[in-house]
């Protein structure tokens, strides 16, 4: 069936991943610019090969694109999925001022995570992006927990396909500024919606972490954190959960 801005959009009853089956198709060639929602998802992943557990009434949406982008932009994409997300997601919330954004690919809403975004690729023969399939996970009905993690669902009562056509809408819109502008809008937008500038957070990166002052994102995307040593460039990993506030000296 036809999706927003013209997507192909396949709408199946249940799948293991949507992800999955969609890496699948792109590897037998399947053309970018189609999307599979399932309305239930049984075996979905997330960040860091975590398992993304879902409920019906939940979103599990994957998009197959052929950017042919350099494959160090991969990571962008995740960051332009999070800002197309956070606008479907204020367009059907009563409390949009609840929703932020995560480096590199949550959504929270009263800073418990609502959704993510996953971002698989492979190169191609001459070392670009062969295909990237963008995957999102929301909590529309239900809030599963997940350890080390608060979790919530988004305010609003929406069906999957509603929702996916909107965040079709919003891929679409923000690829086209991607494609005439660069990443740099993108980027504008992201922090817009992602912690103020100087807020302490911790990072994990490698096999350790990484705690500081959130200094904005770097061209790149990267995370950029104010240690006091000087500023640390962030290209891999994941924002934990907020540090809790340091009590005052005396």
């Amino acid at each position: 069936m036809a999706g927003g801005s013209g997507w192909r959009l396949e709408v199946h009853p249940e799948l293991p991943s949507t992800s999955s089956h969609l890496i699948g198709l792109a590897r037998e060639g399947a053309p970018g610019g189609l999307a599979v929602l399932a309305l239930r998802q049984t075996a979905g992943r997330g960040q860091g090969g975590r398992g993304w557990s879902d409920a019906p009434g939940n979103l599990a949406l994957s998009l197959l694109l052929r950017p042919g982008h350099p494959v160090r932009e991969a990571a962008q994409w995740s960051l332009l999925g999070g800002v197309a997300l956070i606008e479907a997601a204020r367009a059907g919330d009563p409390e949009p001022g609840a929703l932020s954004l995560r480096w590199p690919n949550d959504l929270l809403r009263h800073g418990a995570k609502c959704a993510g975004v996953l971002t698989e690729s492979a190169l191609s023969p001459e070392g670009g992006l062969a295909w990237l399939v963008l995957g999102f996970g929301v909590n529309l009905a239900y809030a599963p927990p997940v350890a080390g993690r608060a979790t919530a669902r988004l305010g609003g009562a929406e069906t999957p396909e509603a929702f996916a056509v909107r965040l079709l809408d919003r891929v679409s819109a923000w690829r086209r500024v991607r494609d005439a502008e660069g990443f740099g809008p993108v980027r504008k937008a992201w922090a817009s919606h992602g912690p103020a500038h100087g807020e302490r957070i911790a990072a994990r990166c490698g096999r350790g972490t990484a705690e500081g002052a959130f200094a904005g994102l770097g061209a790149d995307g990267s995370l950029l954190l104010e240690t006091g040593q000087g500023v640390l460039r962030i290209a891999a990993g994941e924002v934990l959960e907020p540090l809790p506030e340091r009590a005052e000296a005396r």
